[in-house]
């Protein structure tokens, strides 16, 4: 079992040095962002944010309650009816000030790189060369739907009429975001409903509260009105239970679980606000033998792998046909053991980082333990990482192999860098048992023979599917799942439908 958070965690030697902004935040006292400024919660409550790597106490945060909550809420209420965002600013100005913020972001790629480093474990140089510029392609890509939010003219049948929509912002957003990718999903639902118009309240997994903060200080930087951008921090059964409550909101966008988000719909039936749900997966991945097999194998891999398997789209139902199934698993067992891991922080390149959590960390132990338990072999990994790395969250690459389909191991999302590898003989066969899921995120299959590839990719049940790759998104391109994984679509025009309505205008002529 894991140990808990200890004491407070400054430089470490053989770690990236903090950058001077690094170090004022986190010597910065417990605030949230309201109203265009840092301030302190009403109750002055607090929560512990631990480092991933190394157990050690981070930072205490601020823990918003209904009352701040309260408070930011209406804060974004007067600044959306009083049109600072929108009637009193030309589309090309508040064009301006999104893309304006996709260059600070892109400005403090170190700042952002070491807050997420820090606060979920992810390897600095992953966040700051990969998340960083995707987040800031968000706020790019929706600055230039600004202006391009146009309406329709319908010609009817009553005579003399003029027939014309428009479209318009929802109003309050309450955005509730995870800890895998704390900037990047911020940005994700931060960037098309704030293009669309609306003021919004975001509110960042407690886990990883850092970079939504100073993201919120960038937004004032360029050139913001106060309240259009509002970050509470806090839990959520509390701050994020409050946020959903509240009336005042019109709008919740959720990434997260289906156990919370079951939570969130109930909670919205009171009032009716709209609800759009980015949630979990359980992922096929489909190898045929015809693929190019270094490439699957190494794709197959980092499905698996990648961000430590903390990610929604993980690809952790891995499917082999049976004539490479055995070759197949040797390769994935030797580049699997072959990964290294270190702190988010360290200065020396790496693989992989932590879980999350001391509690992430002891349910995919037993995870895989139960797997075992059941009769599932484990072929590679399968233990936390002992030696230096011991007070982290850290646990070896685990490929499970002899799993039937059956194994709760490969039903429900474990969120850590599990796989199960099964064979296959067909593609009628396959394809059912992929379906078989209560998920519908995303699937890949890997193989060279087009008709294969587009009957799979047309029978199975995912909002994404990746043809010889995986993982690969852009601003453009809509994202979201079927079934249990959610509801409406991230990205693309569909982000802007997600955070927006349409008003229909009859007008007769007197």
């Amino acid at each position: 079992m894991s140990a808990g958070i200890t004491g407070r965690q400054g430089p470490i030697a053989g770690h990236i040095p903090f950058h001077p902004e690094v170090e004022r935040l986190l010597a910065s006292p417990p605030t949230v962002f309201i109203d265009g400024q840092r301030v302190q919660t009403r109750t002055g409550s607090t929560a512990d944010v631990a480092d991933p790597s190394s157990g050690q106490l981070l930072w205490v945060a601020a823990e918003a309650d209904a009352d701040d909550v309260d408070v930011a809420v209406r804060a974004a209420r007067v600044a959306f009816q009083s049109g600072a965002w929108t009637v009193h600013m030309k589309p090309a100005d508040r064009q301006r000030c999104l893309w304006r913020l996709a260059e600070l972001i892109e400005r403090d790629a170190e700042i952002f790189g070491q807050l997420d480093a820090l606060d979920c474990g992810r390897p600095y140089a992953t966040v700051a060369g990969g998340d960083v510029p995707a987040s800031a392609e968000h706020f790019a890509y929706y600055a230039g739907w600004v202006t391009k939010l146009t309406g329709r003219t319908y010609p009817v049948d009553p005579e003399g009429m003029h027939v014309y929509s428009v479209r318009e912002p929802i109003g309050v957003v309450g955005l509730i975001t995870p800890w895998n990718y704390p900037l990047l999903m911020a940005s994700w639902k931060l960037a098309p409903a704030l293009a669309a118009g609306n003021c919004v309240v975001l509110k960042p997994a407690e886990q990883t509260p850092l970079s939504a903060l100073h993201l919120a200080d960038l937004a004032m930087e360029a050139g913001f009105p106060p309240g259009v951008f509002n970050v509470v921090t806090g839990n959520g059964s509390l701050t994020g239970a409050a946020l959903v409550a509240h009336r005042g909101v019109d709008k919740i966008g959720f990434t997260g679980s289906v156990e919370v988000a079951q939570s969130i719909v109930a909670a919205s039936a009171i009032d009716l606000k709209r609800v759009s749900l980015e949630l979990g997966g359980k992922s096929p991945n489909i190898v045929f033998p015809d693929a190019d097999l270094e490439r699957a194998v190494e794709g197959a891999l980092w499905a698996t792998v990648g961000n430590s398997g903390q990610s929604c789209t993980a690809g952790t139902r891995l499917y082999v046909h049976s004539r490479i199934y055995d070759d197949f698993v040797s390769s994935l067992i030797a580049k699997a053991s072959a990964l290294t891991h270190g702190a988010g922080m360290a200065s020396v390149d790496h693989d992989l980082g932590p879980l999350i959590t001391s509690t992430q960390l002891d349910r995919v132990l037993g995870w895989i333990d139960s797997a075992a338990s059941s009769g599932a072999t484990i072929a590679q990994g399968g233990h936390q990482l002992g030696g230096p790395l011991a007070d982290g969250y850290f646990i070896e690459p685990t490929v499970l192999t002899d799993v039937t389909d059956d194994l709760e191991v490969v039903r429900e999302e474990i969120f850590g860098p599990v796989v199960a590898v099964m064979p296959f003989t067909d593609v009628d066969e396959v394809i059912a048992r992929a379906n078989d899921s209560r998920f519908g995120l995303a699937a890949g299959v890997w193989s060279t023979n087009l008709a294969t590839v587009h009957e799979v990719a047309s029978k199975v049940q995912a909002g994404t599917i990746w043809v010889n790759t995986w993982g690969l998104t852009a601003a453009a391109v809509p994202f979201g799942g079927m079934k249990q994984s959610g509801h409406g679509r991230e990205m693309g025009e569909d982000a802007i439908d997600l955070y927006s309505e349409t008003k229909s205008v009859w007008m007769g002529w007197t």
